[in-house]
């Protein structure tokens, strides 16, 4: 999303011994304003809720975890000191004599808390049972008389969590009742009631889930809208991504589901005056996600939320598509009676893979790792030619073999352009249509040994493009409504149903 305030420019400062001399300039317009706090937060909480909404929708592992620093961080370290002195403070109260136990009283009160918050409203007997437990009246008088039990009461705490946490949770009961001194007691009980609301709250958000799937097209929309109402600039970025999505399009012949052709694939000439299809405009913006630069900011707004999975996947398909054109290369200087040898091409694969980790970061060598590459491909493949009978590869064969694929790390290699190519045609068939009106899909020539992992991040991809289209149908027929149909004569015919 943009930056909410924009910072005004710093006037250039005169030296100190130059007169000012020149005639003063006539008033400017105020500088921008930065929105007002309560703006702000309301754009921020619109925002999160949007953003939790649609992690619960589109990530079916999506759950709530607890907030922890690292250790070692500034954070981590203030946190513990901090936690360490609370409890100190605790333990000396309660070492008191008499006792002190106001502090305690206090965590009585928040385990008190915790324990009715967890309940259901069919739990009548036992929220009936906590109050009287804890009754903090009593709790406070049998203090004064110093008749206060806290183990008593840490038995009672104990064993209603035990009826009310999940069974995952068993071990970590178990463990309390082995508590007996009071200060350790507390911070357990606490931790674990923690843990427990934690999975209270990720139960009700899978309980939920099937009513939030049917209601999440709509109440992103209003939430995304929300936002659009206070920031006209909201949607700056994606408006750039689909006018030149627009541009390279409008020099095709593209069917109206087809897509847009994919880079290295020589567009057909359109007839003059034949308007582009808004659905090839859309699909072609959506593969340009998959080759995003990373340090690109002006990142679509409206797919911001699922940046971190296509980023995901667009390193998968780097990485897919240097395997592919290892295997390739290989099968063509080898022959394909090695490489269709038992395992050959499994273990071939888990090597690459191990080899090229790593391969997304600007630091990485991919010629470096594919030198590596190459010696293991010529491991491989003198083991295969030895099995099958016949004599390994002479020097040169070797030679030849490791220097094809060293060149596979040039951007301009023609087995990873066409195979790149290819790919993309692949992922361009699962936009537009849910997966379940799709057939079965088959990996172009060339691909068929990445065929399912390819299989794999086209179906993700469609459902996150899928899911976005219905959200942000609206938002782009404006758009292209513009840009493709000036005069407002057409509609642009995107599904947001």
């Amino acid at each position: 999303m943009p930056n909410i305030t924009e910072k005004p420019a710093e006037s250039e400062e005169l030296p100190s011994d130059t007169p000012d001399l020149a005639t003063p300039d006539p008033p400017c317009a105020s500088p921008p304003r930065p929105a007002p706090l309560e703006e702000v937060m309301e754009i921020e909480r619109n925002v999160s809720n949007l953003s939790i909404a649609h992690e619960i929708v589109v990530n079916r592992d999506f759950c709530f975890r607890q907030s922890c620093p690292p250790p070692d961080s500034l954070e981590g370290r203030v946190k513990e000191m901090m936690h360490k002195a609370f409890w100190d403070s605790l333990q000396a109260q309660l070492s008191l004599n008499p006792p002190d136990y106001t502090q305690a009283i206090r965590l009585l009160q928040e385990v008190k808390e915790a324990l009715l918050s967890l309940l259901l409203p069919g739990h009548t007997r036992l929220r009936a049972q906590v109050g009287e437990a804890l009754d903090l009246a009593l709790i406070r008088q049998q203090a004064e008389h110093g008749a206060l039990d806290l183990q008593r009461l840490g038995g009672f705490v104990i064993a209603t969590m035990a009826a009310l946490c999940a069974p995952a949770r068993d071990g970590e009961i178990r463990r309390l009742r082995e508590l007996s001194e009071p200060v350790p007691l507390l911070r357990e009980i606490l931790r674990v009631l923690g843990l427990m609301k934690m999975d209270a709250v990720n139960f009700t958000v899978q309980a939920l889930r099937p009513h939030l799937l049917q209601q999440a097209v709509q109440y992103e929309r209003a939430k995304f809208q929300e936002i659009l109402d206070k920031r006209s600039d909201a949607l700056d970025n994606t408006t750039a991504w689909l006018q030149r999505a627009v541009k390279e399009v409008s020099t095709a012949c593209v069917p109206p589901d087809s897509g847009a052709p994919s880079p290295g694939q020589t567009p057909a000439p359109r007839e003059e005056g034949s308007p582009c299809s808004p659905s090839a405009v859309l699909n072609q913006a959506y593969l340009h996600l998959l080759c995003w630069d990373p340090e690109c900011p002006l990142y679509p707004e409206t797919v911001l939320m699922d940046r971190s999975r296509l980023d995901g996947l667009q390193r998968q398909v780097d990485q897919l598509t240097v395997m592919a054109a290892v295997l390739l290369v290989t099968s063509s200087q080898c022959g394909g009676a090695v490489c269709s040898g038992p395992g050959f091409v499994d273990k071939l694969k888990e090597v690459m893979a191990a080899l090229l980790e790593g391969s997304h970061s600007r630091s990485f060598n991919l010629q470096e790792a594919l030198l590596g590459v190459g010696e293991q491909v010529q491991r491989l493949v003198n083991q295969g030619l030895r099995a099958q009978g016949g004599p390994a590869m002479d020097r040169d064969q070797e030679a030849v073999l490791r220097g094809q694929i060293r060149d596979i790390a040039k951007t301009d290699n023609p087995v990873r352009t066409l195979l790149a190519s290819r790919i993309q045609s692949f992922l361009r068939t699962f936009l537009g249509s849910p997966a379940g009106q799709r057939g079965p899909m088959v990996p172009p020539a060339g691909l068929a040994s990445v065929g399912a992992e390819l299989t794999e991040i086209g179906a993700a991809f469609g459902r996150i493009t899928h899911h976005n289209r219905l959200v942000f149908g609206p938002f782009y027929s404006a758009i292209l409504k513009k840009a493709l149909f000036p005069e407002g004569e057409c509609d642009t015919g995107i599904d947001s149903r």
